[in-house]
C-alpha cells in the first residue's frame, strides 16, 4: 500500500474495514516503523460499511479505525470520510453514495476507471463481507451504491454494495483464524454462493490469509520487519 499510494499521479482512495485483523494492519501502518514512509497526504480514507451508531460508539467501526491509526498517524482531517452516523439510515445511506459520487465525478461507475485504489474486506465465518449478509436484499442490489441493511436484525449497518466494492484496482481480503477456516475452505473449492464468494472486482482480487484460517495451524513466530 505504501509503494503504490507514494506512485499514484491522482488521488488515491482506500476503502477500509472493520474488524480485528485490519486492526493491526492500521496499527502497523501508524507505528513508529511506518509512519514516516506513509504518503498520508495523498491517501483518502472511506469505509466500506459500518454500524449505524455514533462515531464514539464501541461498536464504531470508524472509532476502531481513529484509535489504531487515524489519531496516531498525520492524517489531514480533510482526506477522512467516515459514514454519517446521525439522521434515518436511509439518509446516511444516500449521503454517503452522494460523498463517493462528489469524490468519483460521475453517478455512473466505469470499468476502466475504478472508484478505489484498494478496497480492504475482511470474511465472517458465515460468509458475509463488509455488510453484505447471507440472505439480505442488498445482494442483489445493483443501481445504489451504499445501502442501509436492517432486515430481521437487532442492529443497523450501512454497506457499499457490490457495483462500488468491485470498482477497484485492488480488493484485498484479510482473513485469519481457525473460524474462518471452514468458509474459506468452500471458497476455494469454487461454487460458493455466500457473499465473499461473489465479489468480482474490475481490478486483481487478492487474498492474504493466515495458517489458522487455512487450515495449517497456528503461525510461528517470526523475527525482521514488514511491508504494509
Amino acid at each position: 500500500m505504501t509503494v503504490a499510494a507514494s506512485a499514484a499521479k491522482g488521488p488515491f482512495r482506500v476503502s477500509l474495514s472493520g474488524g480485528s485483523t485490519p486492526k493491526t494492519l492500521y496499527g502497523l501502518l501508524a507505528s513508529d516503523e511506518f509512519r514516516d514512509r506513509f504518503p498520508w497526504q495523498l491517501v483518502s480514507w472511506y469505509w466500506g460499511d459500518e454500524r449505524f451508531v455514533p462515531y464514539d460508539h464501541p461498536d464504531s467501526n470508524y472509532r476502531m479505525t481513529r484509535e489504531a491509526m487515524l489519531a496516531k498517524a498525520p492524517v489531514p482531517p480533510e482526506n477522512i470520510y467516515p459514514v454519517p452516523a446521525d439522521g434515518t439510515p436511509e439518509d446516511a445511506a444516500r449521503r454517503y453514495e452522494r460523498t463517493l459520487q462528489d469524490a468519483y465525478g460521475a453517478t455512473i461507475l466505469d470499468p476502466t476507471r475504478p472508484l478505489f485504489d484498494i478496497t480492504l474486506l475482511g470474511l465472517g465465518p458465515d460468509g458475509h463481507t463488509a455488510s453484505l449478509l447471507p440472505g439480505e436484499r442488498v445482494l442483489d442490489e445493483r443501481q445504489r451504491w451504499v445501502a442501509a441493511v436492517s432486515h430481521g436484525r437487532p442492529e443497523i449497518r450501512i454497506t457499499m454494495t457490490y457495483p462500488v466494492i468491485e470498482s477497484s484496482r485492488y480488493v484485498a481480503f484479510l482473513v485469519e483464524g481457525r473460524e474462518k477456516a471452514a468458509i474459506l475452505r468452500a471458497i476455494r473449492a469454487g461454487g460458493s454462493q455466500v457473499p465473499a464468494a461473489r465479489v468480482r472486482p474490475v481490478g486483481e482480487l487478492l487474498w492474504f490469509v493466515d495458517r489458522a484460517a487455512a487450515g495449517e495451524g497456528p503461525i510461528p513466530a517470526r523475527s525482521g520487519s514488514q511491508s504494509p
